[in-house]
Order: C-alpha cells, then structure tokens, then sequence
C-alpha cells in the first residue's frame, strides 16, 4: 500500500479499496445510501468482503483483515467453524425450510433450556428485533400494562416501540416515521440509576416491564454491572413489573448462560439471537412459562399470534444445534473473554507508554477506545467487568453525539493497516489468539499515528 507525504487517509484508503470502490458505485444506484445495514455506512465507501474464516476475513482487492464486528457479534466460534459448516451442509441437503415441525427445533430449544437460567419455555422467532417486540408483547397481555420502561442508549431491534432514546440525542421529542401514540408507550431513563426506576414505576402504573441489556447499551458502551441487576430485579419485583433481559448480544457471550448466569439474577423474560443461531438468522424469547402461556390457546384467556414463516427453520437449527454444543462447554466464551481482556489491557498500556490521551475499556468480550480522554485509566491489570468505566459511566459522554469524520478516519487507519475495526470498538471471539491481538495492537499503534498526523 504506498504512500507518499501528501496522501490523505481517505486517498490512501481509495487507492488501496478500489475494488470496493467500484462496487459501492453500483451498489448506490441499487439501495438507499448504497449499504442494506446502516452500521455498514462508510466515508467515502464501505469494504466489500468476499470470504472469512476465524478471526479474519478477505476483502475483494485481497486484503486479509483480523475482523472485529464478528457477524454483528454472533460469530462467537470465529468465521466458518468446521463443525457448524458440517452441520449446515448436511442440513441443505435435506432441506431448508419443511414448513413443519422437526426433531432439530426440539434440540435447539432444549439446549437453550439447558443454558439460560430463565427459560422454562422458549419460543422462536426469525430476528433478535422480532424477539423484543414478542417480550413486549407478551408482557402487555400479562400485566394489563401498555406502557414499558428502557433506558437511554440501549437498543432492542428496530420496530417502532423500542427505538425511542436508542440513540443520541436521547430527549429527541420523535423518531422519524414512529407515530407519537406508539411512541408514548416507551418510558426511558438514563442507566445505572435505580432511583430514576423506582420513581418512573411509581409514578407511572401503565409501565409493566422494564427492558434492558444487561451489561449495558449498544453492546457496553456504558457498562451495566451486577450491583445495579440486582437492585433492578428487586425493584421490579416489588412494583410487580416483568424484567426483560434483551440478550441477543450478550446471551451465550458473556457466559454460557449469558449475562444472567453470570450474574445470577433471573430475568422473567429473554430475548435472543446472534450467537444463538451460530450466524444465520434466528432469535428467541426464553422466559417463565406462565407468561409465554398467552401463546397457547386457552379457555376464557386471549391468545397472542404468532406465525412467522422462517421461525426455527431447520438451516438455521442446525448451526444453533452445533453452536450451542460448543457454547455449552464453556471454553468459546473463555478464550474471547480473554482476548479482549489482554487487547484492552495492553493497549491502555500502549496509550499511557505513547502519552496518548486513549483510553480503553469494556467488559468480557466487549472492547471500547475513546479519544482525546484526560481522566484515570483501568487498571493494567483489570479483569472482564472491574474494569473503570470513563467520565463516571456518563451516557452523553460515552454514546453521546459522534464525531463521524474522526470515526471515518479511524476505520480506514486500521483497514489500511489490515484490521476491520467498528470505528471506536469491536467484539472478540475465540479465534483472536495472542498473535491476532498482538498484530491488532500494532495495527492501532500505527493508526493513531496516522489519526495525529492529520490532525485528529
């Protein structure tokens, strides 16, 4: 990739990408903004990829890239794992979609059972979104209840009740395209503050179910830890309020069992997906039986629909089957923890060594930088959630209003220095070995310095 003293990142990163150029040129006569995913946006053009195996993936111009969006997170085993492709393939050749019941949907479902403490009953959908609006759902017929309490920066899918306060700004007065009668239904409060919970339940006795992710919205950004999902499970079940756990990101990530294994607190309802279709599409609610009881038909109750054409379909069960096997042992969710443990780690030791105002945080497989940060710094030695938390866990300050020229700059950086990085964050899975981490660490030693030099 030559360079000369003139050449901007983003000329670098033309010259280098022009096969994805190229593409992104046909691509925008064909979709709106050119992309089918709204995180895949890019100044000046997104990375076209042709092929991917463990914690890397191949881009059309033949650059092998260490891959830290992972499948938006659901690639916990890393890309193309012998044993889910086996599965799959073995699967194809007897059929994507029987439009009937078969033994695979009962050993998926069995074996989320077995691992997320709070299914005694699970349900299955086509989509992590599809899986919260079916939690919300049901814990309207419940409760008698419209209304449901979320926090600011936390997101649950994208249908209209669960998009209000998942972005910056989070007082916004509308979301575009959401009627204000459905709007009015979602009650959000900042995070990590049980107080503002128990005063909104108080005040409010339409809400009947709190949602959240359980180590903190968009994937972390400002962690959620086990003091506060204790405190929250005791307030709603004093206020006789479900708690839902959204996850689709964190479930079979953090732990085996998810979050809530982890901490041992049980929420009523769970929403899943990502991992726990080993990368197709697939989501599930998993939760107490007397509440996903108002799916099946039963005398003098009201029952809730629910069709869904690709639900539990044996493709994607079969690559849930043979995740979850390999969940269940414990050993994907350790070695992913582990690695970004080390990367966040050493890069905190990177930026202090440099003089670098950097700081790097995150919980279990969850990592964060921040730019142009003065304040304390972890520990060198912190583990998978004792990590500090900057600004005091403030939500404005960590996924607050973004600088997308600086986050631009930074994604071609690392892409010119052979790392796929989700502009100020990424996930692991169990393929980042020690090697992957110590070539991603240089990779952003060397991007800073590109950052600096234009004058980021």
């Amino acid at each position: 990739m030559p360079t000369t003293a003139t050449q901007t990142l983003a000329d670098r990163y033309t010259a280098a990408f022009a096969g994805s150029k190229r593409r992104f040129e046909t691509a925008k006569g064909v979709f709106p903004t050119g992309v089918t995913h709204d995180a895949r946006m890019m100044d000046p053009f997104p990375v076209y990829i042709t092929h991917a195996k463990g914690a890397h993936k191949w881009d059309v111009d033949g650059h092998q890239l260490t891959d830290y969006f992972v499948g938006h997170g659901s690639h916990l085993l890393g890309h193309c794992p012998a044993d889910v492709v086996q599965a799959v393939q073995d699967q194809m050749a007897k059929g994507t979609h029987y439009g009937a019941c078969h033994d695979l949907e009962i050993e998926w479902g069995q074996l989320v059972r077995k691992l997320v403490p709070s299914a005694e009953r699970v349900r299955f959908t086509g989509s992590g979104t599809e899986a919260t609006m079916m939690a919300l759902r049901l814990s309207r017929l419940y409760t008698g209840r419209p209304k449901f309490l979320k926090f600011h920066g936390h997101f649950h899918g994208w249908h209209d009740y669960v998009t209000v306060s998942a972005d910056y700004p989070y007082d916004a007065p509308g979301v575009p395209g959401v009627p204000d009668d459905v709007a009015r239904h979602c009650v959000a409060v900042p995070p990590n503050d049980l107080n503002r919970v128990e005063d909104a339940l108080k005040a409010d006795p339409d809400i009947g179910a709190v949602i959240l992710e359980p180590t903190g919205g968009h994937w972390g950004a400002v962690p959620i830890r086990g003091p506060f999902l204790k405190g929250l499970r005791e307030v709603c079940s004093r206020h006789d309020r479900l708690l839902i756990f959204d996850e689709v990101i964190t479930g079979f990530r953090v732990a085996p069992g998810g979050a809530q294994a982890f901490y041992g607190v049980t929420p009523d309802l769970t929403s899943l997906a990502k991992i726990l279709a080993g990368g197709l599409p697939g989501g599930c609610v998993a939760g107490r039986a007397d509440v996903l009881a108002f799916i099946e038909p039963r005398a003098g109750k009201p029952k809730m629909k629910h069709p869904g054409t690709y639900n539990a379909n044996p493709l994607s069960a079969s690559a849930g089957v043979a995740t979850l096997t390999r969940v269940a042992t414990g050993e994907p969710c350790e070695r992913a923890n582990a690695a970004a443990r080390r990367l966040r780690n050493k890069l905190n030791e990177l930026f202090e060594a440099r003089d670098w105002p950097w700081v790097a945080y995150g919980d279990f497989s969850m990592v964060r930088v921040v730019p142009n940060y003065q304040g304390a710094r972890p520990s060198p030695t912190a583990g998978d959630n004792d990590g500090l938390v900057p600004f005091d866990g403030d939500v404005n300050a960590l996924d607050g209003a973004k600088n997308m020229k600086a986050y631009y700059a930074m994604r071609q950086a690392m892409l010119l220095n052979g790392v796929d990085w989700w502009g100020f964050a990424g996930m692991t899975c169990c393929d980042h070995t020690d090697a992957v981490i110590d070539h991603t660490l240089a990779a952003f030693e060397a991007s800073v310095k590109a950052l600096q030099a234009e004058g980021f």
